[in-house]
């Protein structure tokens, strides 16, 4: 929902690119990059980073960037671009859920969108208060299940509504081109008529 209301009014190879082929090939820079980095320090006995990942993994980005020149630099543009995630996460799932509780209304009350994002913010801090990280992972990996139905349905959807419009893109082009069998008929009728 929230991707398809960022992406109103562009075209479907403009969605492809923006939201499928972009955002894999930014993942699989990063992953090469970083990752082909951490396995050149840890075979070249550099940097001990497989022992940092086992120690805590949370450390472990960190430890990678302080093998880089401008490492405090990197550090900060690590922790910014963290940040902006997870605010951006929850910011566009607060906002999916504000859509389906308001009844697809495009704008609804701001309070309304920010008790969903606080209401998301209590159930995450109640997790990880209550079970820890472990069991903040049970549950999202729990909801990924039952979600993965829904988006079974939305696939079908999606083939059912791209068949439609495709079969409504061909019948108005037909037309189009029937107006224009017309159109020419009668320019040269009219052009006949004054010639005679």
């Amino acid at each position: 929902m929230f991707i398809a209301r960022i992406s109103k009014g562009r075209t479907v190879k403009q969605f492809v690119l923006g939201v499928l082929i972009v955002p894999t090939m930014v993942t699989f820079l990063w992953m090469s990059g970083f990752g082909g980095s951490a396995l050149y320090l840890e075979t070249g006995g550099i940097a001990e980073i497989a022992a940092a990942v086992e120690a805590d993994q949370t450390t472990s980005l960190f430890i990678l960037l302080d093998q880089f020149p401008f490492s405090i630099v990197m550090s900060v543009l690590a922790i910014i671009l963290i940040l902006s995630f997870f605010v951006t996460s929850s910011d566009s799932g607060s906002l999916v859920i504000d859509g389906l509780t308001s009844g697809g209304k495009m704008h609804s009350p701001v309070g309304q969108r920010v008790f969903w994002a606080s209401a998301e913010g209590g159930v995450a801090a109640i997790l990880l208060v209550g079970g820890g990280l472990g069991a903040l992972q049970a549950g999202a990996i729990s909801t990924g299940l039952p979600f993965v139905i829904v988006l079974l349905f939305m696939c079908y959807s999606l083939q059912q509504g791209m068949s439609r419009e495709y079969r409504e893109h061909l019948s108005s082009s037909k037309e189009e081109e029937r107006e224009s069998y017309r159109e020419l008929v009668q320019r040269l009728l009219s052009k006949q008529n004054k010639d005679n």
